[in-house]
């Protein structure tokens, strides 16, 4: 079950989304990033790496949520910038615009597939 968290600055969606998966807070994403600003793809899969996930190496594109698997990392292009948001067992848990049915609007969506360590 993942518990929503709204991006405390618009600049934080990458740490809202470690954060909703991990059951951290946003601060101790932060603190442990040592980034209070954007996150790069590099910093994302290295801290679930580091947090009990393993994420395919593999950007692939979705047209629409049938493409998702159970959990995602989501990279959108927003119109207004390219944003991390979170699939997770049929629902959008996006850190900007709250929990949804479907992607936000978005006119490119890739993800990484990822899975839960046993």
């Amino acid at each position: 079950m993942i518990e929503y968290i709204h991006e405390p600055t618009p600049l934080q969606c990458g740490q809202a989304v470690l954060a909703m998966l991990t059951n951290k807070s946003v601060n101790e994403v932060v603190h442990t990033l040592n980034n209070e600003k954007e996150t790069t793809l590099r910093e994302m899969l290295s801290f679930l790496n580091n947090n009990g996930f393993k994420v395919e190496n593999q950007r692939l594109l979705a047209n629409n949520k049938t493409d998702l698997p159970e959990i995602a990392l989501l990279s959108l292009e927003t119109p207004r910038c390219w944003h991390w948001s979170l699939y997770y067992k049929g629902t959008f848990y996006d850190p900007e615009h709250g929990v949804m049915n479907d992607f936000p609007v978005c006119n490119r969506k890739y993800f990484w597939r990822i899975y839960v360590r046993a």
